[in-house]
């Protein structure tokens, strides 16, 4: 459904839900959903709302008010707020965020553990595992899609476990090795597009020659020799288990021209696509 709120952009998004009574007895659940672009002056004033509440603020900054205190989340931060108690969030600029109400059995367990009942604001070294599963929720609605309580439950765990690790590291350094990760996990989801070293850097939020170093000592492979060899890989099993064409594969794993796939998989396989896919042939005599 799209939003009639004042001062929210009328293209803005929610879904509501309700939960079956086993997820209510078992699981996290979530409640609503949404997608919402906030225009200058939008302010929310609430004395209750029964769910906690996640805000992933993807353009500008807003505050937060709660148990008497005052937060600013700016992009890429994460608000997290027991919605039960009193509490506010606005801006005099516009923003922009994708947000989801959830409960559950455990909720106030996570919420406790993740905010340590302080501070409410959290920051990702980076968040391209939070905005996947967040995306999961937030797509599962807006298509329709039929709601399997269980995986719904796994996706917002593995939101919380997100925001549990940040609070639990200790020297507010990133990780470098959840950054590679990270970047890995990225890498084998969108093999179809293109992966500048410009891209992969920025994602990372550090300089293209600084990551490629952090990627080389992480993997053992530069950025692109892993690109290239994911790539190569991934057309071994294609090859081997489906009847596309090797023109089909090429586009389909991010090649610039089916001549390009041909002579990267010669050079790391010492056979030509086509050779390769009828050596594994079974023969039927």
């Amino acid at each position: 459904m799209y939003s009639t709120e004042k001062l929210i952009n009328p293209k803005s998004d929610y879904y509501v839900s309700t939960p079956s009574s086993t997820a209510q007895d078992l699981y996290l659940y979530p409640t609503i959903v949404g997608h919402f672009k906030y225009e200058k002056g939008y302010y929310l004033y609430r004395e209750s709302f029964d769910s906690f509440l996640c805000i992933y603020i993807k353009k500008g900054s807003c505050t937060i008010k709660t148990s008497g205190q005052s937060f600013t989340a700016s992009e890429n931060q994460i608000v997290f707020l027991d919605c039960y108690k009193p509490h506010s969030y606005g801006s005099d600029e516009s923003w922009e965020a994708e947000w989801f109400h959830f409960d559950g059995p455990l909720a106030r367990k996570y919420y406790e553990a993740i905010t340590q009942n302080k501070n409410v604001v959290l920051a990702l070294s980076s968040t391209y595992r939070f905005e996947k599963y967040l995306s999961k929720i937030y797509t599962a609605f807006r298509n329709s899609e039929p709601i399997n309580d269980a995986i719904m439950n796994n996706w917002i765990v593995n939101l919380m476990t997100e925001l549990i690790v940040s609070r639990e590291s200790t020297d507010g350094i990133n990780n470098s090795s959840d950054i590679i990760e990270d970047i890995v996990s990225y890498i084998r989801d969108n093999l179809s597009g293109e992966l500048s070293l410009d891209e992969l850097a920025s994602k990372a939020n550090l300089s293209p020659f600084y990551f490629s170093r952090l990627f080389k000592r992480e993997t053992g492979f530069s950025p692109h020799d892993y690109i290239l060899t994911s790539r190569i890989n991934h057309a071994k099993y294609l090859l081997l288990t489906s009847t596309l064409s090797i023109k089909d594969i090429c586009f389909k794993l991010g090649f610039s021209s089916e001549s390009a796939f041909c002579t990267a998989f010669k050079k790391k396989i010492n056979q030509s696509p086509g050779d390769f896919r009828n050596s594994h042939i079974i023969s039927d005599s």
